[in-house]
C-alpha cells in the first residue's frame, strides 16, 4: 500500500505545483510504509520548496512539520509552529 501512496504523491507532483494536500497519506498504511510516505514529502518540501498541507488524525506526524493547526467542527482551535521538527526516523505511533 505505501508504494500506491508513493505513486499519488509522484503522480501530483509530475504538474510541479506550488502546493501540495495531502489527506491522510498515512492512514491505511503500516508504521514503516507510513514513514517512507512521510519522508518522501518531506523531502519534497526540502528539496524542492514545495508546501505541503497534511491533514491526519495522528497528532505525532505534526512534530515534523515547521507549523501545525488543529480544527474542530471546520474551525481553527488551535495554532503553533513547531521549533524544531524531529525527522521521520524518530516517529514513533
Amino acid at each position: 500500500m505505501g508504494e500506491q501512496q508513493r505513486v499519488a504523491i509522484a503522480r501530483a507532483l509530475a504538474k510541479d505545483p506550488l502546493l501540495l494536500l495531502c489527506d491522510e497519506p498515512t492512514g491505511e498504511l503500516n508504521v514503516e510504509s507510513g514513514k517512507a510516505v512521510l519522508s518522501v514529502l518531506k523531502r519534497v518540501n526540502e528539496e524542492k520548496g514545495k508546501t505541503i498541507v497534511l491533514v491526519t488524525h495522528n497528532t505525532v506526524i505534526a512534530n515534523i512539520a515547521s507549523g501545525a493547526v488543529r480544527l474542530r467542527d471546520g474551525r481553527i482551535v488551535e495554532e503553533w509552529k513547531i521549533e524544531r521538527p524531529v525527522s521521520v526516523e524518530e516517529l514513533s505511533w
